[in-house]
This record gives C-alpha cells, sequence and structure tokens, in this order.
C-alpha cells in the first residue's frame, strides 16, 4: 500500500528529502508520491513510513489502500475508533509530535518574515 499527500499538504517539501527512495516528486510545484516508487520504507533502515514521520501535518501524507476491501476497513475502524473515543497510542503520539513540529515550522516562518522586512 502506497502512500499520498493529501489536500492538507502545506508544501514544506520535507518529504522530498526524507524518502529514502526517491518516490516523492513535484509535479506543478506540489509534492506527489509514485505508487510504483513507494514501499512504505519496507527493507530500508527505517520502521515508519520517512514521508510520514516528517511531515508537519497531521493528514498530509497518508496510506493510500490499494484494494477497495482495504481501503473500507481501514475508513471504517478509523470511524469506529472516532465514535468510541479509542486512538492508538502511535497516532495520539504522531499527531502530538506532527502539531508542535508544525507549530515550530510556522513560528519559524513569522520569523523569518519578520526578519526581511
Amino acid at each position: 500500500m502506497a502512500y499520498k499527500i493529501t489536500s492538507q499538504c502545506i508544501s514544506c517539501n520535507l518529504c522530498l528529502s526524507a524518502c529514502p527512495n526517491d518516490a516523492v516528486k513535484m509535479i506543478d510545484d506540489r509534492p506527489w508520491i509514485d505508487p510504483n516508487l513507494c514501499t512504505n520504507c519496507v527493507d530500508t533502515v527505517y520502521t515508519v513510513p520517512q514521508c510520514k514521520a516528517g511531515c508537519p501535518t497531521c493528514n498530509g501524507c497518508v496510506k493510500e489502500p490499494t484494494d477497495y476491501w482495504e481501503g473500507w476497513f481501514a475508513n471504517y475502524n478509523r470511524i469506529i475508533a472516532k465514535l468510541t473515543n479509542k486512538q492508538d497510542y502511535w497516532e495520539n503520539w504522531f499527531n502530538c509530535y506532527s502539531q508542535k513540529f508544525a507549530e515550530q515550522l510556522s513560528q519559524r516562518h513569522q520569523d523569518e518574515k519578520a526578519v526581511s522586512c
């Protein structure tokens, strides 16, 4: 199952250098993940997909189901988790980490604007 860049992407381009397989390409000034090159970082030194690990947004880079039922069950499990207020430990950690990273990135961007003015 390859990953894809969603509309939540803020075009920080961190995924370009993070991908060990060079699967992230720029198409019309937006990052795009080539599903033929994306291996979810399996058979690499990384234990998690690097595009998702380096993404400062919560949903800028998500798994793209390869078959109908895989996508259906992934969507079903996500909805059930929201309805029962259960959240995976690592998903919670990632959401917290990515939120803090996004805030730092935003602050850095504001600081750079203030210096240039």
